[in-house]
């Protein structure tokens, strides 16, 4: 018999030896409602755009530089340029797989693809070294900035970018050099005598070297991979300004009992260590990434899945530290996340991922970009308070068309392009449907392929629609997941009611499916008023609105005259549902109950300690909230997601 397939088209490729319960499917496809939308601004304006984004801001410069083919300065000091380019690469390469992509926007992007990869050629070296900040700017110098510089963290992006090309179809020879690049770093590190010793102060490389393991079957990328997470904690990097922390260079992984440090390093490390435990079977490394995401989650994670409390070193903070004025949340932080959960989703088919990935896929990373595709914005707080003063900075909170610092637009561009990956996993048990969302998905299943046809208006509406197009004659096991937040649903076949109890967040339907088989999903979208754990200090006597997987705000474009620091909440009061096209994006929007106190004119800013007399004088008012995705994209304004409701 001979050697099963590697499973999968997306960023993540299942090999024989991947220990996934739950696999890739073979093909999906998004063809309508909420994300369909997204994907197609993100097709036909945002990754189109980032091209003169990208020349305009001097990445494009630099790698001209680089390959002796421009003159002038080099361009930002940030050491990390090269990788924005990549991202938006990757990007191109998953869109030209979609069969959405109009042609004269495929020929479009393949011409730019291919002028990329001649320039790429160009400025790599003999040896296959790449990177524009130090062939420019510290010619001759390699490696020895392993905690700033940033070359590994480019080079892992590269690979990715190669691989998603490469898996489209399209590649005019980037895996090539992406694999030069790879060769590189397997020469240059490892304990060995004459190698270099060292990890690289942005987690990046370990996921990329895994999936480029995966696309050639070389066993040198996997190896390398595990070498550089079985370094991290031995202190290789020095202190800096933040503590070994920081880069995750305290403990080892292993033995760490919190995610710490900057975010993104944090999360991007530990999607490498799920790659290199689905590969190796390495326990001690699944042990660990369980550990420290219940940790995070528990005591780290914002109600929009946005993770990072700390402005300064982009870094998670102490446990139950999530204010909601200064929640920096960053997009790639978010998008980290989206990554390592769906490995977790994959590695152990529990459900709890993924719901975090729903909360995160819906608020913390589409709240990362406006909803006419062309802004974005870099830290996603929970509250921007009346007359806030902005700083110009890359970090403020207004939607801004690039960055500085510009790494979070081209990594929205790559997850939304690749999104369909994200939905439905399969099993040899069956098809595992974990994210609704209309649109086709295809698996294989021991029994046979299977191809699923999925209709529904969610988030706005309840009801998902699940239609067997086509299946084996032998039973399989059509799994749908229940979300958390969900308490009561109703389940049909073929218009029958059916008594089934969810287990574990999935209800679970096996018997031998006929082609043209209808299940239906009801889930309950009433509104929920959420209330903060009392451990995190800064939320004690709010609320937060929530419906479906979406979490609300208010925002001061909708109240006119009121000042967002002196409304109440009132959750007693009932919230009516709005929808049409006058409302934001076309969301559904919640009419709720309040009240608005008298705004405080005297000297000193405390009243008694019940509040009973400033309650006996506030005004009832009502409120409007708003899907959080959709804030600032209308005027600048005050915002909040947690409202007193006292």
């Amino acid at each position: 018999m001979s050697e099963p397939s590697p499973v999968g088209s997306g960023p993540i490729r299942a090999t024989p030896a991947s220990r996934y319960l739950l696999r890739p499917v073979t093909s999906g496809r998004i063809t309508g409602g909420l994300w369909a939308e997204r994907r197609r601004i993100n097709r036909e304006v945002s990754v189109p755009e980032a091209w003169d984004r990208l020349h305009e801001a001097g990445n494009f410069h630099d790698l001209e530089l680089a390959a002796g083919r421009s003159d002038g300065a080099y361009v930002n000091e940030l050491p990390f340029l090269d990788s924005d380019v990549y991202k938006w690469l990757e990007a191109v390469g998953w869109l030209l797989a979609d069969p959405d992509l109009a042609a004269p926007l495929a020929e479009r992007l393949r011409d730019q693809l291919a002028a990329t990869a001649e320039l790429l050629v160009a400025a790599q070296q003999s040896d296959g070294y790449l990177n524009s900040h130090f062939q420019v700017r510290f010619p001759g110098e390699r490696f020895v900035q392993l905690d700033w510089g940033h070359e590994l963290y480019c080079a892992g992006h590269l690979i990715q970018a190669a691989v998603a090309v490469h898996r489209a179809g399209g590649d005019p020879g980037v895996l090539a050099i992406a694999r030069r690049v790879a060769d590189l770093v397997v020469d240059t590190f490892g304990t060995e005598e004459g190698r270099i010793d060292g990890i690289c102060g942005h987690a990046e490389i370990e996921t990329a070297l895994v999936e480029l393991h995966r696309e050639t079957g070389d066993e040198r990328y996997l190896a390398r991979a595990a070498y550089f997470l079985d370094r991290h904690g031995h202190g290789l990097l020095p202190d800096g300004r933040f503590g070994r922390q920081y880069w995750q260079d305290h403990t080892p992984i292993r033995e760490a009992e919190a995610v710490t440090g900057h975010a993104v390093r944090q999360l991007y490390l530990l999607a490498g260590v799920a790659d290199v435990y689905a590969e190796t079977g390495d326990e001690s490394l699944r042990r660990a990434a369980e550990r420290l995401w219940a940790e995070m989650v528990a005591t780290k994670t914002y109600l929009t899945g946005g993770i990072g409390a700390h402005h300064s070193d982009e870094a998670f903070g102490d446990p139950y530290e999530l204010p909601s004025e200064r929640s920096y949340c960053e997009t790639c932080a978010a998008i980290a996340s989206i990554m390592f959960g769906q490995r977790m989703l994959m590695i152990t088919g529990e459900a709890k991922y993924a719901d975090l990935l729903e909360r995160t896929l819906y608020n913390g990373f589409l709240a990362g970009t406006s909803l006419d595709g062309q802004r974005y914005i870099y830290a996603n707080p929970l509250q921007v308070r009346d007359d806030h003063v902005g700083t110009g900075h890359d970090q403020d909170y207004a939607r801004v068309p690039w960055f500085h610092c510009a790494c979070c637009p081209p990594n929205v561009m790559r997850l939304l392009a690749s999104l369909e990956h994200y939905v439905a996993l399969s099993a040899d048990a069956g098809v595992a449907l974990h994210q609704y969302v209309t649109g086709r998905w295809t698996a294989a299943t021991a029994a046979g392929e299977v191809a699923l046809e999925v209709t529904t208006d969610y988030p706005w509406d309840g009801t998902v629609r699940v239609t067997v197009a086509d299946a084996p004659a032998a039973e399989w096991e059509l799994a749908l997941r229940v979300p958390s937040w969900a308490d009561e649903v109703s389940l049909s076949v073929d218009g029958e009611p059916v008594d089934a109890a969810a287990v574990d967040g999935w209800l679970r339907l096996t018997r031998s499916w006929a082609p043209g088989a209808v299940v239906e999903l009801q889930l309950p979208l009433d509104v929920r008023f959420t209330a903060p754990d009392p451990r995190v200090d800064a939320l004690r006597g709010s609320a937060a609105v929530e419906r479906g997987p979406l979490v609300y705000c208010l925002e001061g474009a909708d109240h006119p005259g009121t000042r967002l620091d002196d409304v109440v909440l009132d959750p007693a009061a009932a919230a009516v549902d709005q929808a049409g096209p006058e409302t934001i994006g076309g969301a559904v929007t919640l009419r709720l109950g309040g009240r608005r106190r008298p705004h405080p004119v005297g000297w000193w800013p405390y009243g008694s300690a019940t509040g009973a007399d400033e309650d006996r004088a506030a005004e009832p008012i009502p409120l409007v909230a708003v899907p959080y995705f959709t804030w600032g994209n209308r005027e600048p304004g005050p915002m909040r997601v947690w409202v007193p409701t006292s």
